[in-house]
């Protein structure tokens, strides 16, 4: 055998484990980019309306596939504000939105909706004082659309604001089902 023969047998199986170590990280990288645009996308937090349950900065995954938003889910909202907002549903299409200033609660359908049910304090809730800024109470959520709330009632632009108002379902980029950032909230989300 020459030594040329013997040189290419040598190179041939590192030759051959590139490849296969090649194929693998390209096929990696266009599954993740199939499913980071198709299926899900990562999100990162901006400004403290949904403090305590997200800060700014924190990074979680929204999807469009779990079905129609529902009262509780933390949704992507776009096309409200100049930038995507995270928001919770309060209420849903058919639904009757009010406020009992007296609690400092949200109502829907006349029942009282706490702040505890989704993990934030009771007694928060109201219609900020902005006369021709704010909608006016109660209101019935159109066919299509949902009534969402930050969780800090008191630092949010949301449906109680002219501005956002009702959002169409078709302005919800998608439901947020997985925490990605801090690491200590790494996991799925209560509403799955």
């Amino acid at each position: 055998m020459s030594h040329q023969e013997e040189d290419s047998l040598q190179k041939a199986p590192w030759f051959g484990t590139l490849l296969e170590w090649t194929e693998t990280i390209v096929m990696a990288i266009a599954l993740v980019a199939i499913v980071f645009t198709f299926f899900c996308r990562v999100i990162t937090v901006d400004g403290s309306s949904m403090e305590p349950t997200y800060l700014n900065g924190d990074r979680v995954l929204a999807t469009s596939l779990l079905g129609a938003p529902a009262q509780g889910d933390v949704v992507i909202v776009i096309n409200a504000l100049e930038e995507p907002i995270i928001k919770r549903v309060v209420a849903t299409e058919g639904q009757t939105v009010d406020f009992d200033p007296q609690l400092g609660e949200v109502t829907v359908d006349g029942e009282v909706v706490s702040g505890s049910a989704f993990g934030i304090e009771d007694g928060i809730t109201f219609v900020p004082d902005l006369p021709g800024q704010v909608l006016e109470f109660p209101q019935t959520v159109p066919e299509g659309c949902v009534f969402v709330l930050g969780d800090n009632r008191g630092n949010s632009t949301d449906s109680r604001f002219q501005t956002v108002g009702m959002v169409d379902c078709r302005n919800v980029l998608g439901t947020v089902f997985f925490n990605l950032y801090p690491f200590s909230k790494l996991g799925f989300t209560g509403d799955i």
